[in-house]
């Protein structure tokens, strides 16, 4: 009995918070928008029975499904928004991975010190630490000061509201997210094993490619995905340092539910954007399961 409930305690979990969510934004993804409240119809009416639920589900249709086909901005919005995410994964892949080396070849007593530093940034509100990039970006702001005191530029940058300052607000949330699990596979590499190719004529650079990079793919893969996913659906980021040409399915979910006040045309675009984040969630899971057998 213990057994049943340990294994059970697992799947409620995911009925309350993702199933149940799930269906009920599918349903609202397949009502009309209405003005009432809430702002959708039809409305399940328990109290007339077989009868009023068969009416409820006869109402329910695609029309929102077919109207995203129809307007060039969502397909945009998931366009760029995969762009977006894509560069910002990259990017911080470039950034992530030698901080990620440094930390597995420091000195041990040191490991744990330079460890918490990489997770200080989430002792702070996520929401804070984007205001601070704000002031940081704009024109009068301590980025353009510096670079102007170092007499590097005559004239202030416009970094803020533009794609390079989401790019940078990315890249600076989502990295220890990236620096963690490759942290995690380098930290476990076998020295010796560099000691060996360098012994069969590797030059230092050939052994880091044949070999250190091999053997931390699993780290590898497990930011990416970890920094793609959360990225996709970014809202707050580009909302705050992205200018009006910045556009990205988060934002027009807000727009949709918020300003419109049209409930099904944004289910209808939250569930287009969970059924493409399942695609990297099911690889992931699937390198994760390749990893433990492997390790068997």
């Amino acid at each position: 009995m213990r057994r049943l409930i340990l294994i059970g305690l697992p799947y409620l979990w995911l009925l309350a918070l993702f199933l149940v969510p799930f269906l009920i934004v599918l349903k609202i993804s397949l009502s009309d928008i209405a003005l009432s409240i809430p702002p959708y119809t039809p409305q399940l009416d328990l109290s007339e029975g077989w009868a009023g639920f068969r009416a409820f589900v006869a109402a329910l249709d695609f029309e929102n499904f077919t109207f995203l086909t129809t307007d060039d901005l969502y397909w945009k919005a998931y366009l760029s928004s995969f762009q977006i995410a894509l560069l910002s994964t990259l990017m911080t892949l470039a950034t992530g991975f030698p901080i990620a080396y440094a930390l597995a070849r420091a000195p041990r007593e040191w490991r744990p010190t330079l460890l918490m530093l990489v997770i200080l940034p989430f002792w702070t509100s996520f929401l804070i630490r984007v205001y601070a990039w704000m002031g940081i970006l704009n024109t009068e702001g301590l980025l353009n000061q510096l670079l102007l005191a170092l007499g590097l530029i005559s004239e202030p940058l416009t970094i803020l509201n533009t794609n390079t300052a989401v790019y940078i607000g990315i890249v600076y949330t989502y990295l220890p997210f990236m620096i963690l699990p490759i942290y995690a596979a380098l930290e476990k590499l076998d020295d010796s094993l560099l000691e060996a190719a360098e012994d069969l004529g590797c030059s230092r650079i050939s052994a880091f490619w044949l070999v250190t990079v091999p053997l931390s793919k699993s780290g590898i893969v497990a930011g990416c995905f970890l920094v793609f996913i959360p990225a996709l659906g970014e809202f707050v980021i580009p909302s705050l340092l992205g200018g009006s040409q910045t556009l990205m399915i988060g934002k027009v979910l807000w727009e949709e539910f918020f300003s419109n006040r049209d409930w099904p045309v944004a289910s209808a675009v939250a569930i287009i954007l969970l059924l493409i984040l399942i695609v990297p969630i099911i690889l992931f899971q699937r390198n994760q399961q390749k990893q433990r057998e492997a390790e068997r």
